[in-house]
C-alpha cells in the first residue's frame, strides 16, 4: 500500500510507496524544504531529519535549504521553477501558506499544499500523488491569477526533484534523430545547468522528456537510480542541475525559452505530471517500475491484448488502390494477421506528399465506390481494419488551406515554412478542432474502422496566432490540450477504436500521449539490426506492450542491409509484432515460415506485453538478449540475437534473471529441464544458426 501522512509536530509529510518513501517539511512562509527520496522511513524517522543544508551558507550557496519547488527572488541564484513578472513589473514571489489537504482515492492519495503571494493574487498548488502497488510518485502544480490587470508567465515547471548527496552522479538519458531514435547516453553529470528540451511543438526524435541519475556506479541489475519522466506531447524542458557544491536538483516542465502564458480571471495553468521514481535494483528494476506505471496508470486499456498488424506503406507507398490492398489483405490474412491498416494515399489528390492533407474523402479514382468494399473484405477475411490519417496538417495544395488559410500556424508579416510540403493547423482553434472531430467522427460513424495510425510528420514553425490578440503563446499548450481531447472523446464515443501515435516515426513517444493512445510508432526504421538499439533505449521507460515493431523486406529499404527473415520477425516480437514488408513479392517458403513464427507469438505474447523485461545483454555485445517473465512466475521467453559470428567460439550461457532458484524450468521446443539456480547464475545454454545475424527464441516453463 501507498500512503502520505503528516507529522504535525514538525509539519513534515511522508509519501511512502512500496519500496520507497519521500519526505517533504512546510513551512508558513516559504515553499516546503525536501527532505528524502529514496529508502523507506518512518515517520518518526522522516520528522526527525533536518534538511541537508548549503556548504559555504546562504547567498552564497543558494538558499539554506533544497526547496521542493523555487521560485524566481531571494538568494536564489540557479534554475527557478516559476517565473512570473506582475502588472508592475515585479518579478520576485513571496508565498505564503494557505492549506494542506490529502485526498484519499480509490487506489492511492493526493496531498495538494496551497499558497500564495503575500501581496499579489497569484496563487500556487503544489500537488503529489501516489498509487497502490506503484512506486512511482506524480507532480504537478496549478496556477491562478484570479485578477485583472493580469499576470505573465514564463516559465512554470511541474515539480523540482531533488536528489540525495552522493560521491558522485552520472545522467542517463536518450538521443538521436529520425530513424536513430532512443539511442542511450550516460554521461558523468556535469556541475552545470544541462538543459534536454524540445522547442519543436512536439516531443521529438532527437530527445525524449525523460532523465535517469546515479551516483555512477549503478549498473543493470544493482545501485541507486533516481529518474523522472514528463507527461507532455509538445514542447519541454527538463533541465539536471549540479551545483558547484554538489546539489543535485531534476527540474520539468512544458514549454520553452522566450513564451509568455497570460494569467487572469478563470485563466488557470496547470502543468503536466512530472514523474519521479526512485529503485536500488540499478537501471533493470528502474524500467520495471516505469512500465509497471505506464501500463497500471498511464495506459487507457493496459490489460488488452495488442493485435498482430500488417500496414501496407513499405509495400504500396502512395500507389494505393482498392485492388492493391484488397490483394495484400488476402496474402496478410493467412499469416495470422489480426488487424489491416491502410496507410497515406487513400484521400484527395494524394498521389504523392505534395497535396491531399485536409481533404479527407477517399479518392474517387482509386476508391469509385468508398472505403466499404475495402473494408467489408478486410472484415471477410476475419481481420480488423486500420486507416493512416495526420489531423494535424494540410498541404498548401488542398481546398482545405485554400478555403481556409489562416487555419495554420503562422506570424504576420512573415513566410511560412513548408516542411514535407505541409503546414501545421492550429488546433488551438476552437474552429480547427470542431472541424477535425467532424470528418474523424463521421468517417468512424460511416464505417467500421477499428483503428487510426495518427501521424504528426512535421514540427511547428511560425507558430503565431494573428487573430489572438493577446496570449498567442498559449497555443503551444492548447494545441496539444486539444488533441487530447479530441482522441479522448472520439474513444468514448467510439469505444472499439484503437489508436497509434505515430510522429515521422518515434516524434511523439511520452507518457502524455499514452494516456490517449494505445501504442506508438518507434521509428521509420524498420531494420531489424538497428531496432535492436532502438528498442533497447525505448525499453528504458516505456514498456514492450506499447511498441510497435514491423518485419519488413530485405534488403531494408532504408539502409540495404540483408537480414534472415526469422533474425527479423525475433527483433520485432520483442514488442507489438506488425508486418509491412510487400507480401507480393515474398516466396511460398517466406510466407509459410512467416505464418508459423506469427503463431509462435500469439502464444508468447501474453508474457511479452504485459510480464516483466529484462535486458540480459545490450547491443553491441556479442550476443544481444532480452527476456520476459510473465506476471505468475510460471514462463519466461529470451530472444537471442547475434549479429555476426566470432570464428571458433561458441555462444557463452546466457545468465537469466526473474526466475525461482528453487523451481525447475523446461525448454518448451526441446523438453530439456534446467534448474532455476543454474539458469541464473551458470546461464541458459543458446544454439544458434549459423552465419550473420543468427537469433533464437526460447520459451522456458516451470515444472
Amino acid at each position: 500500500m501507498s500512503s502520505i501522512r503528516s507529522a504535525a509536530n514538525s509539519r513534515t509529510w511522508l509519501l511512502s510507496t512500496p519500496h520507497t518513501a519521500y519526505a517533504l517539511r512546510v513551512s508558513d512562509r516559504e515553499l516546503p524544504a525536501h527532505l528524502h527520496w529514496g529508502a523507506p522511513l518512518t515517520l518518526a524517522q522522516a520528522a526527525a531529519m533536518a534538511p541537508h543544508g548549503p556548504v559555504y551558507g546562504v547567498g552564497v550557496d543558494g538558499p539554506g535549504h533544497p526547496e521542493e519547488y523555487l521560485v524566481a527572488g531571494g538568494a536564489r541564484f540557479g534554475v527557478s521553477s516559476l517565473q512570473v513578472q506582475f502588472s508592475d513589473g515585479t518579478r520576485p514571489v513571496q508565498p505564503v501558506l494557505v492549506g494542506e489537504h490529502v485526498e484519499e482515492e480509490s487506489g492511492g492519495a493526493t496531498l495538494t499544499l496551497s499558497y500564495a503571494d503575500e501581496h499579489y493574487p497569484l496563487t500556487i498548488d503544489l500537488h503529489y500523488r501516489v498509487h497502490d502497488g506503484c512506486d512511482v510518485i506524480e507532480r504537478w502544480t496549478t496556477l491562478r491569477h484570479p485578477a485583472d490587470p493580469p499576470a505573465f508567465v514564463t516559465r512554470a515547471d511541474s515539480a523540482c526533484w531533488t536528489l540525495p548527496p552522493r560521491p558522485d552522479y552520472r545522467l542517463s538519458h536518450v538521443t538521436g534523430h529520425w530513424s536513430s531514435e532512443s539511442q542511450v547516453e550516460r554521461v558523468t553529470l556535469a556541475r552545470a545547468e544541462t538543459t534536454l528540451t524540445s522547442r519543436r511543438g512536439l516531443t521529438g526524435h532527437h530527445a525524449n522528456p525523460w532523465v535517469m541519475v546515479d551516483a555512477g556506479d549503478a549498473t543493470e541489475d544493482a545501485g541507486e537510480v533516481w529518474g523522472a519522466a514528463l507527461a507532455w506531447s509538445g514542447s519541454w524542458r527538463i533541465t539536471v542541475d549540479r551545483s558547484p557544491t554538489d546539489r543535485v536538483q531534476l527540474f520539468g516542465g512544458y514549454g520553452h525559452d522566450a513564451l509568455t502564458w497570460r494569467l487572469a480571471g478563470d485563466d488557470c495553468l496547470r502543468t503536466p505530471v512530472f514523474c519521479g521514481l526512485y529503485s536500488d535494483g540499478g537501471f533493470g528494476a528502474a524500467s520495471r517500475g516505469w512500465h509497471e506505471h505506464v501500463r497500471e496508470h498511464v495506459l487507457p486499456r493496459p490489460d488488452e491484448v495488442r493485435p498482430v498488424v500488417y500496414n501496407s506503406w513499405e509495400a504500396t507507398g502512395f500507389a494505393v488502390d482498392v485492388a492493391g490492398q484488397q490483394r495484400l489483405a488476402r496474402l496478410a490474412a493467412p499469416l495470422g494477421v489480426e488487424l489491416f491498416v491502410m496507410d497515406d494515399g487513400w484521400f484527395g489528390k494524394r498521389l504523392s506528399d505534395n497535396a491531399g492533407l485536409g481533404d479527407w474523402t477517399p479518392n474517387p479514382d482509386r476508391f469509385p465506390d468508398g472505403l466499404t468494399p475495402l473494408i467489408d473484405e478486410v472484415h471477410r477475411l476475419g481481420m480488423r481494419f486500420g486507416l493512416w490519417v495526420e489531423p494535424e496538417m494540410v498541404n498548401p495544395d488542398s481546398d482545405l488551406y485554400r478555403a481556409h488559410p489562416d487555419w495554420v500556424l503562422h506570424s504576420a508579416n512573415r513566410a511560412r515554412t513548408e516542411v514535407r510540403q505541409q503546414l501545421v493547423l492550429n488546433f488551438a482553434r476552437p474552429d480547427v478542432a470542431a472541424w477535425a472531430h467532424g470528418w474523424l467522427d463521421g468517417l468512424l460513424r460511416d464505417h467500421k474502422i477499428d483503428f487510426l495510425k495518427w501521424d504528426f510528420n512535421r514540427p511547428f514553425t511560425e507558430a503565431g496566432w494573428p487573430e489572438a490578440a493577446d496570449g498567442a503563446d498559449r497555443l503551444w499548450i492548447d494545441h496539444i490540450q486539444a488533441v487530447y481531447d479530441l482522441l479522448d472523446r472520439l474513444r468514448a464515443d467510439h469505444p472499439r477504436l484503437r489508436v497509434e501515435s505515430c510522429a515521422g516515426g518515434g516524434g511523439r513517444v511520452d507518457l502524455g500521449i499514452l494516456a490517449h493512445t494505445d501504442e506508438v510508432w518507434t521509428s521509420d526504421n524498420t531494420d531489424a539490426y538497428d531496432r535492436l538499439s532502438i528498442q533497447y533505449g525505448f525499453s528504458q521507460v516505456y514498456p514492450a506492450a506499447i511498441m510497435a515493431a514491423w518485419v519488413t523486406d530485405s534488403p531494408n529499404w532504408l539502409n540495404g542491409r540483408v537480414t534472415p527473415l526469422r533474425f527479423r520477425f525475433h527483433v520485432a516480437m520483442a514488442g507489438v509484432l506488425a508486418i509491412g514488408g510487400n507480401l507480393t513479392e515474398w516466396s511460398p517458403e517466406e510466407l509459410a515460415e512467416a505464418a508459423d513464427l506469427v503463431a509462435q507469438y500469439k502464444r508468447i505474447r501474453p508474457i511479452v506485453q504485459h510480464g516483466r523485461q529484462y535486458r540480459l545483454a545490450p547491443p553491441g555485445a556479442p550476443v544481444t538478449a532480452v527476456q520476459y517473465v510473465s506476471r505468475d512466475g510460471a514462463e519466461s521467453v529470451v530472444f537471442a540475437y547475434r549479429p555476426a559470428p566470432t570464428f571458433g567460439r561458441h555462444p557463452q550461457p546466457l545468465p537469466l534473471r526473474g526466475l525461482d532458484p528453487a523451481a525447475t524450468y523446461r525448454d518448451k521446443d526441446t523438453g530439456t529441464q534446467h534448474p532455476g539456480a543454474l539458469l541464473l547464475t551458470h546461464g541458459l545454454p543458446l544454439t544458434l544458426p549459423t552465419g550473420d545475424y543468427a537469433s533464437a527464441l526460447v520459451t522456458l516453463i516451470r515444472v
